[in-house]
């Protein structure tokens, strides 16, 4: 559930989930069955594979969008950037879980004006000793394939 609620720009298809989690086709293809049938993920055909997304019409998908969020820590980290770091203009999520992977490490690109850097690296290693993760911050918008915005002021 976290590749395709991390963001609703996720999807996947079943040889391509199942690598990705190193499970088999077996597995993976019961757990989307599951979740389709439960109308969680919608399904769609583009040439020979079915992709799979998040209904975000279903009734839950913000409550569960915002329940993964907070299981990864994403909803603790925005709220104490935006307190003390300067004039923040975006907060995105990149790297693996913009891509819905639990790898272990939150990456944050933080763009804006006069920001307090010093001070979110400090906070960054804060969070990640809480949630026991590691956490990188980025500030430069450098060549990113994927993000998930969390702020835009």
């Amino acid at each position: 559930m976290i590749k395709f609620f991390v963001s609703a720009s996720n999807h996947g298809h079943l040889r391509g989930l199942a690598d990705e989690f190193q499970e088999s086709t077996n597995a993976i293809r019961k757990e989307l069955n599951q979740l389709s049938d439960a109308g969680y993920l919608e399904k769609s055909t583009d040439k020979n594979k079915i992709m799979y997304r998040a209904n975000t019409n279903h009734s839950l998908f913000k409550p569960l969008q915002k329940l993964i969020h907070a299981y990864l820590g994403i909803d603790e980290i925005v709220d104490s950037v935006l307190q003390r770091s300067g004039d923040i203009q975006e907060v995105s999520l990149i790297g693996d879980y913009a891509e819905g992977l639990d790898s272990g490490k939150i990456d944050v690109l933080i763009l804006g004006e006069n920001i307090n850097q010093a001070y979110l690296l400090r906070l960054a290693d804060k969070v990640a000793e809480k949630l026991g993760k590691e956490i990188g911050i980025s500030f430069e918008n450098f060549n990113i394939q994927r993000k998930v915005i969390l702020f835009v002021k």
